[in-house]
């Protein structure tokens, strides 16, 4: 059985615990969220303005609840007996938003449909949310962000965030907490990034 195989086979340890069924003999799979980050690495401020999160895009491999593991170049799997707390793209939307607010350093922060009068979107697409086993295991998390002026329509920046966290375990909780950490990396960055052109 290959390594990545191997992994997908491992116990979990639940970050968010799911009821289980009083009548059912199947357990659940274990239900997983993402934290949301504390701080951000710029001092820039945009007080005046209002941002509106887009719904980020994503391939259907990882638009879903579901746990995508690397197991090669061209093939992907999934972590077993674990799932996302939401749709990824969703779960990832909401921890932008959460992030940019506790900042503080925005006039508004929303979602479509809110009804915001927003002077700017940022438009996200999730290149890679996944646990790579080619050459010893880590997570990796790849988003491409677009800063565009809603009053214009012109995009005023673009750049792909990447970051990586090594597994510091075997289990299933060490994969999800290695995404997590990166997952955070990114955000700060794309927080500070933002905050600082807008």
């Amino acid at each position: 059985m290959s390594r990545g195989k191997r992994m997908l086979a491992f116990g979990v340890l639940p970050v968010l615990l799911v009821g289980l069924s009083s009548c059912g003999t199947s357990t659940p799979p274990d239900t997983f969220d993402l934290s949301a980050i504390s701080t951000v690495e710029t001092s820039a401020s945009a007080r005046n303005r209002q941002l509106l999160i887009a719904n980020p895009t994503a391939l259907k491999a990882l638009d879903s609840d579901q746990v995508l593991v690397r197991v090669s170049p061209s093939e992907i799997q999934y972590l077993s007996n674990s799932q996302w707390s939401d749709r990824l793209t969703l779960m990832v939307q909401s921890k932008l938003v959460q992030a940019f607010e506790d900042t503080e350093r925005l006039g508004g922060v929303g979602i479509p449909g809110q009804g915001l009068a927003i002077d700017y979107q940022l438009i996200t697409d999730i290149r890679a949310f996944e646990i790579l086993t080619v050459g010893g295991d880590q997570a990796v998390v790849e988003i491409s962000v677009k800063l565009l002026n809603d009053r214009n329509g012109t995009v005023r920046a673009q750049r792909s965030f990447r970051a990586t966290a090594p597994a510091r375990g075997a289990a299933n909780e060490a994969y999800i907490q290695a995404m997590d950490r990166a997952f955070g990396e990114v955000t700060r960055d794309i927080v500070s990034w933002a905050l600082t052109i807008m």
